[in-house]
Formats: structure tokens, sequence, C-alpha cells
């Protein structure tokens, strides 16, 4: 059997564009298939794997954790490799990662996981309110009064001494009274008058020897 050669040709281009079609669909899916972003989330860290991105445009990845930055926005090539250390918690936290592919946002990424609490992590005592202390009520014991303060000074209150007034009567005599004077005076006098009679007496006997 001869099969005509308008058969082939018509084959053939069938076969031509079907291998195209499985060509354009392996290139097409090849750059989404290169794509590979995978992390890890820890109770104590979180690991970021992003592989086989195009080298030839600007890619971005931010990660954060209860709406705080944990990694800020940083650019990346082909690879990103990076180990994050996660604040120590006692409750589980909410861990978001977010990667801007530049060659399209079909490639990007929105995911969020969650960080577990590591055992043996203590809970937090929460902190109790300070409560109003109303102050204790004031003894109502009257106060003490001041004492009375003298209104004339020691000097001025003590009685002043005594003076002795001219009509007071005369002290008791001692030893050492006025009249002294006039009885030394008297003997002095006698011991002269016996000195002279002695002297006379004995100039008389002189002269009758």
């Amino acid at each position: 059997m001869t099969i005509p050669r308008r058969s082939w040709r018509a084959a053939g281009t069938l076969v031509a564009a079907a291998v195209v079609g499985l060509s354009g669909a392996v290139l097409t899916a090849g750059p989404a298939a290169a794509h590979t972003p995978t992390w890890d989330v820890t109770c104590d860290a979180v690991s970021l794997h992003l592989t086989q991105y195009n080298a030839n445009v600007t890619n971005e990845v931010t990660v954060s954790v209860d709406g705080n930055d944990l990694l800020p926005t940083e650019t990346f090539g082909k690879d990103f490799e990076k180990k994050l250390e996660l604040p120590e918690h006692d409750q589980p936290l909410t861990v978001r990662l977010v990667v801007k592919a530049g060659d399209g946002n079909q490639f990007s990424r929105d995911e969020t996981k969650q960080a577990p609490v590591c055992e043996g992590t203590p809970p937090s005592e929460s902190t109790p309110s300070p409560t109003e202390t109303k102050p204790s009520e004031t003894p109502t014991t009257a106060s003490p009064s001041p004492s009375v303060k003298p209104t004339e000074s020691a000097s001025s209150s003590a009685p002043a001494a005594a003076t002795p007034s001219p009509s007071s009567p005369d002290l008791a005599e001692t030893g050492s009274s006025s009249a002294t004077p006039v009885i030394g005076g008297a003997a002095v006098a006698v011991l002269l008058a016996g000195g002279g009679i002695m002297w006379s007496v004995r100039k008389r006997r002189t002269a009758q020897h």
C-alpha cells in the first residue's frame, strides 16, 4: 500500500507542531519550578532557604514577628540563605514571610507560620496593678501645748542682794574694832613712861656713888 506524499507532509507538520508546543510548555514551566522558597520555624529560630531564583532581576525578602520586623527588607539574586533568632517568648509567635520575585508576582510568596514556646520556658508572671492605698487617719489626740516661757530672764527674776541701810543696827564688835589703835597707843605710852622712870632712877644712883 502506497501512502501519498501529502499525507506524509501533513503528519510531519502535526508532529512538528506538537514538539514546539511541548517545548514551549517545558520552557514556561521551567522558571516556575525553579523558584524554591522553603523556610522552617522552630521555637527559637527561623531558617530561610530561597533557591533557584532569577539572578538577572532584583528579588526581595522580609520576615516579621507579630507585626514587628525580624528581618527588614533585603534584596537577593539567585539564592538567599539565612537563620534568624527569635526573641524569648512564653506565648506562640506569628512569623510572616514575604518574598517578592522580580520576574513576576506569580513567583512571589506571602506565608505565615507559628513559632511554639520552647520547653522549659517559665510563664511570665503578670505584674499586679498597683492598688491605691488610702492614707491612714491621723490620731485625734490633742498635741501638747507648748510650755509657758518665762517672761523675765533668770538674772532679772533672781532677788537682788540686800544692801545694809544706814539705819540698820551695828553688827557685833569683833577683835578688830575701832578702839584697838587707842589701846595700842596707851600701852606704848606706859612703856615709854616706865622706861623713863627707870632711866632717871639709875642716873640718881650713879650720881650718889
